[in-house]
Protein backbone atom coordinates (compact mmCIF):
# COMPACT_ATOMS: atom_id res chain seq x y z
CA UNK A 1 0.00 0.00 0.00
CA UNK A 2 1.33 3.43 -0.95
CA UNK A 3 0.37 6.71 0.70
CA UNK A 4 0.92 9.87 -1.32
CA UNK A 5 1.43 12.65 1.23
CA UNK A 6 1.22 16.34 0.38
CA UNK A 7 2.33 18.70 3.15
CA UNK A 8 1.44 22.35 2.60
CA UNK A 9 2.52 25.45 4.49
CA UNK A 10 -0.22 28.06 4.13
CA UNK A 11 0.26 31.80 4.57
CA UNK A 12 -2.13 32.99 7.29
CA UNK A 13 -3.57 35.67 4.98
CA UNK A 14 -5.21 33.01 2.76
CA UNK A 15 -5.71 30.24 5.34
CA UNK A 16 -9.52 30.24 5.39
CA UNK A 17 -9.78 30.51 1.61
CA UNK A 18 -7.27 27.66 1.16
CA UNK A 19 -9.11 25.44 3.65
CA UNK A 20 -12.35 25.75 1.68
CA UNK A 21 -10.46 25.15 -1.58
CA UNK A 22 -8.50 22.08 -0.39
CA UNK A 23 -11.65 20.24 0.65
CA UNK A 24 -12.96 20.53 -2.90
CA UNK A 25 -9.51 19.83 -4.37
CA UNK A 26 -9.35 16.53 -2.47
CA UNK A 27 -12.60 15.43 -4.14
CA UNK A 28 -11.04 16.22 -7.54
CA UNK A 29 -7.95 14.15 -6.72
CA UNK A 30 -10.10 11.23 -5.56
CA UNK A 31 -12.22 11.54 -8.72
CA UNK A 32 -9.15 10.63 -10.80
CA UNK A 33 -9.76 7.04 -9.67
CA UNK A 34 -6.19 6.44 -8.52
CA UNK A 35 -6.84 6.64 -4.77
CA UNK A 36 -9.19 4.90 -2.34
CA UNK A 37 -9.35 7.54 0.40
CA UNK A 38 -7.82 10.74 1.72
CA UNK A 39 -7.22 12.30 5.12
CA UNK A 40 -6.79 16.01 5.74
CA UNK A 41 -4.80 16.74 8.89
CA UNK A 42 -3.43 19.84 10.54
CA UNK A 43 0.23 19.61 11.53
CA UNK A 44 0.51 20.52 15.20
CA UNK A 45 3.74 22.48 15.45
CA UNK A 46 4.78 25.73 17.04
CA UNK A 47 5.33 28.01 14.07
CA UNK A 48 7.15 31.30 14.44
CA UNK A 49 5.95 32.46 11.03
CA UNK A 50 2.49 33.64 10.07
CA UNK A 51 1.51 30.30 8.55
CA UNK A 52 -0.36 27.05 9.16
CA UNK A 53 0.70 23.60 7.99
CA UNK A 54 -1.55 20.79 6.75
CA UNK A 55 -0.99 17.30 5.39
CA UNK A 56 -3.23 15.43 2.99
CA UNK A 57 -2.64 11.70 2.81
CA UNK A 58 -4.04 9.94 -0.24
CA UNK A 59 -4.11 6.14 -0.14
CA UNK A 60 -3.14 4.94 -3.62
CA UNK A 61 -4.73 1.82 -5.08
CA UNK A 62 -1.24 0.63 -6.12
CA UNK A 63 2.20 1.86 -7.13
CA UNK A 64 0.97 1.75 -10.74
CA UNK A 65 -2.07 3.87 -9.85
CA UNK A 66 0.18 6.51 -8.30
CA UNK A 67 2.39 6.50 -11.41
CA UNK A 68 -0.69 6.95 -13.58
CA UNK A 69 -1.77 9.86 -11.39
CA UNK A 70 1.61 11.53 -11.91
CA UNK A 71 1.44 10.95 -15.67
CA UNK A 72 -2.18 11.89 -16.30
CA UNK A 73 -3.46 14.21 -13.56
CA UNK A 74 -0.88 15.68 -11.19
CA UNK A 75 0.39 18.55 -13.35
CA UNK A 76 -3.08 19.98 -13.99
CA UNK A 77 -4.17 19.70 -10.36
CA UNK A 78 -0.92 21.28 -9.13
CA UNK A 79 -1.34 24.09 -11.65
CA UNK A 80 -4.81 24.80 -10.29
CA UNK A 81 -3.32 25.36 -6.83
CA UNK A 82 -0.53 27.54 -8.18
CA UNK A 83 -2.98 29.68 -10.18
CA UNK A 84 -5.22 30.11 -7.14
CA UNK A 85 -2.62 30.84 -4.45
CA UNK A 86 0.78 31.47 -6.06
CA UNK A 87 3.64 31.58 -3.59
CA UNK A 88 1.37 31.83 -0.54
CA UNK A 89 1.35 28.03 -0.38
CA UNK A 90 4.53 25.99 -0.22
CA UNK A 91 3.98 22.25 -0.70
CA UNK A 92 6.18 19.21 -0.71
CA UNK A 93 5.26 15.66 -1.53
CA UNK A 94 6.40 12.32 -0.15
CA UNK A 95 5.53 8.72 -0.85
CA UNK A 96 5.07 6.36 2.08
CA UNK A 97 4.95 2.58 1.88
CA UNK A 98 2.69 0.97 4.46
CA UNK A 99 4.56 -1.96 5.99
CA UNK A 100 2.00 -3.02 8.60
CA UNK A 101 -1.21 -1.66 10.07
CA UNK A 102 -2.49 -2.12 13.61
CA UNK A 103 -5.66 -1.12 15.37
CA UNK A 104 -7.29 -1.44 18.74
CA UNK A 105 -10.82 -2.74 18.97
CA UNK A 106 -13.05 -0.40 20.92
CA UNK A 107 -15.82 -1.91 23.06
Amino acid sequence: MIIYNVTSNIDASIHNQWLVWIKEHITHVLATGHFTEAKLTKVLVEDQTESVTYSVQYRAKSREALSNYYTNDAAKLRQDALAQFGDKVMAFRTELEVIDEYSVKMD
